[in-house]
């Protein structure tokens, strides 16, 4: 009684209505029971159950993408559309958002530069991009917050895990990796090709199918629990049954694969080349999208299984589907050696398993379903004709698909050339980029364009007018190689550390500034019976540290001058030069600096960086005077002062210099000119600054957090979402790894900033998750305003 066993999925319904193939499927939330799926043929369709609850009707169709539809989510229903939304992803770069009552989009989001290909949406409003350009994107309503880099290929699958600020992307690098609060956190390697499809389990566990034909079970820490075997060729996608770890998986071997228990309980093949998509409903049905445009459902449950003869059409549709042998999906086929039609006679030993036999001359292809105990042809063996490309873009080139990958050999001694093409492009722009490209010769050109010509049968698509040229061709041309210059800036995630922190020697090696800091309350604000009231955020002005002992830094300046190389050596007027710019800066004398003493100071901070920390203490100092200030940044002169401070930030650097290289810049914003260049400058000084994060000095990471806050004090006054996300991404990665309370403090003074009086900004830390990172920071007692700073931030949140 193997029939009996955990139903097996039959037919429920075909649906007829794209015009080419279905690429994505997922499941809606409006109307009950719905789901919505995206094609090659541009459009979006949202299906709905039928009343008898058997088939499905097509609801309504939007269109919006200029190129081919390849991926699709829902967004969650939130206050000001109570029936969620609809994101698709395409071909033309763009994301369309749709509400499932209209055909056109809300909006088109716009920043990635190559096929969007996976979606995923997460609490608050938050979607994930993943693109063919190598990055993914974070997007909340229509802004983009954050791009993920780091990838080195075409990211082929997104995930937001549940919780909150971890995501998950899969690369043609065949990697994947972790994301917390858009800082890479681990990469997972054993796949052997590309990652096509991430499907979530639980908060701790993940699946991911790939190229290579298998699936793997991982844990967030990194390890691989499992890998499933039982695909003949590419997985493209897997979905997870509901309340559950059984999944569903599709490919390019015409097939779909329930898993249970790990292992392939039951294969069901298709009339159909590529089954690109799957997604289960509520209830527990299949949606499967494939090649041909068709999309079918299967059910276990009885009274929505098709009616027989629908079930029989289905099966002679798939007896008399062309199998070609090439594909390798039935191993090697020798056709002189077949047994004949009585091989049927004997059962198969398990679901799925493929007979073949030769009858009359023609090669047929058969399954052995345990569930009906009896083989089911799924389709006629036929030796292929020439350049049988099917045309729904399945060759990949550089982790990018095509609809052809031809290899040219220009002459026969020389190397031979791969030449992708898609039907959408115009053959001669093709031949020529190629030409271009491999550095061949440009008479090749008639001959290469009538060679794709020929070769694809003059097939093109819809139009070829002017506007719609393919990302492939054209300026955007990936240029291999590029991505990976060894000598280039290495291609790490800006916000990863490059150490992690290692909690232990506290010592401190060298603190040169004596005395504390400005912004600790000396008195400590003391809560009264009365309402607190928010003191604290959102900050107006920038915090600037003050403190000098003028005696100290000259004498350490002139012990440290005697030890210098000659080159480097300040004479007597020099060092009286420096006296009297420090007194200026110090407010001790009203003179203003000058052009002389300025030249003076540069020459000193130029020093070696063993020697150099006392002139930096003079810089840290001057740049409060708004004469200085104005002259270091400067249209002229502020990029080489940007890069000096920033090459002491090196994590292998001393950190006497990391501390008043990070206090410089934070005396940067006293003035109209230094926050222009700090602001204009954000990206990299963030990314160079966050590396600091790492030691396990107390001084320097309160400079890094108030370098934070100063930050935040000026992102307050302009609506810039990018450089809010950024110090969002920023304080979570601090805050997971500073102990000090004071840092602690401006950093919640920074959130605070950040969050007020912006949604945006508010919905985006909350996605981030920052305010599970803070809550224990609601419990301190001492100082007060760490517990009470943390308690206003968390009401916002």
């Amino acid at each position: 009684s193997m029939a009996g066993e955990a139903g097996a999925f039959r037919l429920r319904c075909s649906l007829l209505g794209h015009g080419q193939d279905v690429r994505g499927l997922t499941c809606g939330l409006f109307p009950q029971g719905a789901f919505v799926s995206v094609s090659r043929d541009r459009t979006a369709r949202l299906w709905a159950p039928d009343s008898l609850n058997r088939a499905f009707t097509e609801m309504h169709c939007m269109s919006g993408h200029s190129n081919f539809v390849s991926c699709v989510c829902i967004i969650p229903p939130s206050d000001l559309y109570p029936r969620g939304l609809i994101a698709t992803g395409g071909n033309d770069h763009n994301i369309c958002i749709f509400t499932v009552d209209n055909s056109a989009p809300l909006y088109i989001l716009k920043g990635h530069k190559n096929t969007v290909c996976s979606l995923s949406s997460g609490k608050f409003g938050t979607l994930l991009s993943g693109s063919w350009d190598t990055t993914a994107k974070v997007w909340l309503n229509d802004r983009c917050m954050m791009t993920l880099q780091g990838h080195t290929a075409a990211i082929w699958a997104v995930k937001i895990l549940p919780e909150q600020g971890l995501m998950l992307t899969g690369s043609a690098d065949k990697t994947i990796k972790l994301w917390k609060a858009g800082r890479c956190e681990r990469t997972f390697t054993g796949h052997e090709d590309c990652v096509r499809g991430l499907a979530i389990l639980t908060e701790m566990e993940f699946l991911s199918c790939a190229n290579d034909a298998s699936v793997r079970r991982w844990q967030i820490s990194g390890e691989c629990l499992q890998v499933y075997y039982g695909h003949t060729n590419y997985i493209y996608s897997i979905s997870v049954f509901p309340q559950c770890k059984d999944f569903v998986t599709t490919g390019e071997d015409r097939s779909l694969r329930i898993w249970r228990h790990g292992e392939c309980a039951q294969t069901i093949r298709l009339p159909a080349q590529s089954v690109w998509c799957c997604c289960v409903l509520d209830n527990g049905d299949i949606v499967v999208g494939a090649s041909d445009g068709i999309i079918r459902v299967f059910t276990e449950s009885l009274e929505r299984t098709a009616s027989a003869e629908e079930i029989q059409a289905f099966e002679n549709e798939l007896s008399q589907a062309f199998i070609d042998p090439k594909t390798g999906d039935l191993g090697d086929i020798n056709a002189d050696e077949l047994p004949g039609r009585e091989h049927l006679k004997d059962p198969g030993a398990r679901d799925g398993q493929t007979r073949l036999i030769k009858d009359n001359g023609k090669v047929e292809a058969y399954q052995w379903s345990v569930s009906e105990g009896r083989w089911i042809k799924i389709g006629d063996v036929v030796g292929s004709s020439g350049a049988t490309q099917q045309t729904s873009g399945k060759v990949l080139f550089e982790g990018k698909e095509y609809d052809y990958v031809f290899t040219i050999d220009v002459n026969e001694s020389g190397p031979s050339y791969k030449l992708p093409y898609n039907i959408t492009d115009d053959p001669w722009l093709t031949a020529y980029n190629f030409l271009q490209k491999n550095d061949l010769n440009p008479m090749f050109l008639d001959q290469v364009a009538k060679f794709i010509m020929d070769n694809t049968k003059g097939q093109t698509l819809l139009t070829t007018s002017s506007q719609f040229s393919d990302p492939f061709t054209g300026a955007g041309r990936y240029v291999p190689g590029s991505s990976s210059g060894s000598n280039a800036v290495p291609a790490t995630d800006p916000f990863t550390g490059a150490g992690r922190y290692v909690p232990g020697s506290a010592s401190n090696a060298v603190a040169p500034v004596g005395g504390v800091d400005p912004y600790t309350g000396m008195s400590a604000y003391q809560s009264a019976a009365v309402k607190v009231e928010n003191i604290y955020f959102p900050k107006k002005d920038a915090v600037t540290f003050d403190q000098a002992n003028p005696t100290q830094i000259l004498g350490k300046l002139k012990e440290l001058n005697g030890t210098a190389a000659e080159e480097h050596k300040l004479t007597e007027d020099d060092l009286i030069i420096l006296e009297k710019l420090l007194s200026a800066a110090c407010n001790i004398s009203a003179e203003t600096p000058t052009a002389q003493q300025l030249q003076t100071l540069w020459r000193a901070v130029n020093w070696p960086e063993d020697i150099v920390f006392p002139a930096l203490d003079i810089l840290r100092l001057s740049v409060r005077h708004p004469t200085v200030n104005e002259n270091f940044c400067s249209e002229k002169k502020h990029v080489q002062f940007i890069v000096l401070l920033l090459k002491f930030l090196d994590p292998k650097g001393k950190q006497a210099n990391q501390l008043l290289a990070l206090r410089a810049l934070c005396n940067c914003f006293v003035s109209h000119a230094g926050q222009k260049v700090m602001m204009e400058q954000r990206d990299e000084i963030m990314t160079q600054a966050i590396e600091m994060k790492s030691g396990n000095s107390k001084n320097i990471h309160i400079a890094l957090a108030t370098l934070t806050l100063n930050y935040a004090v000026c992102l307050h006054k302009v609506n810039n979402i990018e450089g809010k996300a950024q110090c969002l991404s920023v304080i979570s990665a601090v805050m997971e790894v500073v102990q000090d309370l004071e840092a602690i403090f401006r950093l919640l003074v920074a959130l605070g900033t950040l969050i007020s009086d912006d949604t945006n900004a508010l919905q985006l830390a909350k996605s981030l998750g920052v305010d599970a990172q803070i809550k224990k920071y609601a419990s301190v007692s001492e100082p007060a305003k760490v517990k009470e700073c943390c308690m206003f931030v968390l009401n916002l949140l």
